[in-house]
């Protein structure tokens, strides 16, 4: 299947010195001296919850701009590199390569030697930096400034990474990078014009070298840069790096900075702070006078993403952009941001399920409304964990399927990041999937390695009937058997069932979620690097799943394994699942959870997973002691108008 990749005989080893700290601002551009007040959130509009972000896109002379700065501190370093733009919803506006830079870098290999999914791949320089452009701008908003060191610490078996934190669970977004895949059914691609959210060549992206691009305060785009040989990620947070990739991308972002107070150094989760970027302003050449005319390298294409020029980027928030305001016939509470196909027209509007033959009753457009208002409703209310300032409201996207795992609608708040969009709509059809008596048989007839992991899983449970039906799995119970530690991150346990054990495990390889979409990714890349007009793109929808009732596979856009959705049921029966996605995880598991329940409340109709058959009350027989999976976390004092604690709790 990927035998006409190249792969390495050893991954070259990351070099990793010293320099200076992380955050600064360019030069001239000063904190000023002492603490200041913590800020309040600005208050919305009259009659609104949340402030909408500006329509502010980056123009051609913007990108070129960009492009310039970075290529200034390529030459200055003497390294050429690949230089990709995009815009906040993942239209790549330009990709630009210097001259003499690599065409290809290189995947880390297995700890162990031993490859299997992308490890120890070669794949194309202007892929990776496409996918580091993407992820600075997907993971970033109003309220926070992300960057692909900031990916590179929530995606790994510690957290935060580091060796000195061996025995602390994984990241909060642990396998978040294998989202906004090139097969996704629901990311755009650049066929359908520059609507987004646009997919991505390589996923997210862990490797240092991406961050977020901000005008006039609102977050726009994002650069990637490809100059290093290696496509990689950090693996210690205690040292600081002197990566060439981050010091050419963070000079791309002179005049484009993320604003201070919302970087990802001042934001923490679980008590640590978040690492931003280990380059610094002050250590960058002088590049605010760079201009593009006569910047040595060429424009290019990149199938399937870009032609060989430079175009403006769109306006997030805009009919253009494909994610804008609800109309009220579309959702009734105001505030609600829905995806479009550019002409006017909801790409995901709220339907009853598809499922009749299946399940007997289906959810209905009426239940699936219910889902979606009063989800929506907790996270207005929910204090969010990732955004600044303090006491902001959680922003997110929230998605319903049906057991085929067909969209039955998804709505997101203004200033939700991008990536939650993709992500929501896995995590619903991940709960959804683990939780129904097809998915051990969906799973033995799929290709490749794939029909493994229901033996091992049933081996692990001691269930020879596991992934049947018997038990409900929120993304958090699935999430603990995806894991190299079971249970997470504690060292000298097994590995869960659908991850692989440590010794093979990195972020480029993390089990079932990999290689459900293997041959995807595959292809795809193939198609990239195809020079003939031969070679076919993937096809939309992920996995090799057996297609139904010829909708498709039900994993359409691939699996998630971090929390943040549950099953829905009418009474003991399965009907689909809700997932959200966008601020911290324990957020998204009290949005999914809570706005079930208050739907059930409303309608009478659907509820939550029976007690008795939620995925905590399955036990496993760790080392002898007894060990017992979980089903979701709601957060300590979770919402702005109510002091209540454990508010999930007995339901």
């Amino acid at each position: 299947m990927l035998g006409g990749w190249k792969r390495l005989a050893a991954a070259p080893a990351l070099v990793l010195a010293a320099c200076g700290g992380g955050g600064s601002q360019p030069s001239g551009g000063g904190t000023g001296g002492g603490p200041t007040p913590t800020p309040s959130p600005t208050p919305p509009p009259s009659g609104q919850f949340f402030n909408f972000p500006a329509a502010e896109s980056l123009s051609t002379a913007d990108v070129q701009t960009v492009i310039a700065r970075a290529a200034a501190q390529a030459n200055a370093m003497g390294v050429p590199a690949h230089i990709a733009v995009v815009d906040r919803v993942g239209n790549v506006l330009a990709v630009f390569k210097m001259p003499n830079a690599r065409d290809f870098v290189a995947i880390p290999d297995a700890p162990n030697g031993q490859n299997v999914d992308i490890q120890g791949l070669d794949v194309p320089a202007a892929g990776s930096a496409i996918a580091k452009a993407i992820t600075g701008a997907y993971l970033s908003s109003g309220g926070n400034a992300f960057s692909t060191r900031v990916a590179s610490q929530i995606v790994q078996e510690h957290f935060p990474p580091a060796p000195t934190t061996v025995g602390l669970e994984s990241g909060p977004l642990f396998g978040v990078q294998f989202s906004q895949l090139p097969c996704s059914d629901l990311s755009a691609r650049a066929s359908d014009g520059m609507i987004g959210p646009q997919r991505s060549p390589l996923g997210l992206s862990a490797d240092p070298g991406g961050f977020p691009l901000y005008k006039n305060g609102v977050v726009v785009g994002g650069i990637g840069i490809a100059a290093d040989p290696d496509y990689t990620f950090a693996p210690n947070t205690l040292d600081v790096d002197v990566d060439t990739d981050e010091m050419i991308a963070l000079a791309g972002t002179v005049g484009f900075e993320a604003p201070i107070d919302i970087r990802a150094d001042r934001i923490s989760a679980d008590g640590t702070t978040f690492r931003y970027t280990d380059a610094t302003y002050n250590a960058l050449a002088d590049v605010s006078g760079a201009s593009f005319t006569g910047t040595a390298g060429t424009l290019i294409a990149v199938n399937g993403y870009t032609n060989a020029a430079i175009r403006p980027g769109t306006a997030y928030g805009t009919e253009a952009s494909g994610i804008r305001q609800s109309t009220a016939t579309e959702f009734a509470l105001r505030d609600a941001f829905v995806l479009s196909d550019g002409a006017g027209t909801n790409r995901y509007p709220i339907r009853a399920g598809t499922d009749g033959a299946d399940v007997g009753t289906p959810i209905s457009a009426a239940e699936a409304q219910a889902l979606l208002e009063e989800a929506f409703t907790i996270m207005t209310r929910a204090r969010a964990q990732i955004r600044k300032p303090l006491d902001s409201r959680a922003q997110v996207t929230i998605s319903i399927v049906d057991t085929r795992g067909q969209i039955l609608g998804i709505v997101r708040s203004p200033d939700a990041p991008i990536f939650g969009t993709d992500v929501s709509l896995q995590k619903a059809r991940t709960a959804n999937f683990f939780s129904a008596p097809f998915a051990a048989a969906e799973l033995q007839a799929a290709q490749g390695e794939v029909p493994q992991f229901v033996s091992r899983v049933r081996t692990f449970l001691n269930d020879p009937n596991a992934l049947t039906g018997s038990h409900a799995f929120a993304d958090r119970s699935g999430g603990n058997l995806s894991r190299p530690y079971f249970p997470d991150g504690e060292v000298g346990t097994p590995n869960g069932p659908l991850s692989r054990p440590i010794e093979q495990f990195n972020p480029f390889s993390t089990g079932l979620q990999s290689a459900l979409v293997l041959q995807n990714l595959a292809e795809h890349l193939g198609f990239v690097l195809d020079t003939t007009g031969t070679v076919p793109d993937t096809a939309r929808g992920c996995t090799t799943l057996p297609s139904i009732a010829g909708q498709g596979p039900r994993l359409g856009n691939g699996i998630q394994i971090f929390p943040g959705s549950v099953p829905v049921y009418r009474g003991s029966q399965l009907v689909g699942g809700i997932g959200v996605s966008g601020d911290g995880i324990d957020q998204d598991d009290m949005i999914s959870f809570l706005g079930l329940h208050n739907a059930g409340v409303r309608t009478g109709t659907i509820n939550n997973a029976p007690n008795d058959i939620r995925a905590d009350r399955i036990v496993v027989n760790v080392n002898g002691r007894q060990v017992r999976l979980r089903y979701i976390n709601c957060p300590f004092a979770p919402f702005l108008d109510d002091p209540s604690q454990n508010v999930c709790e007995g339901l």
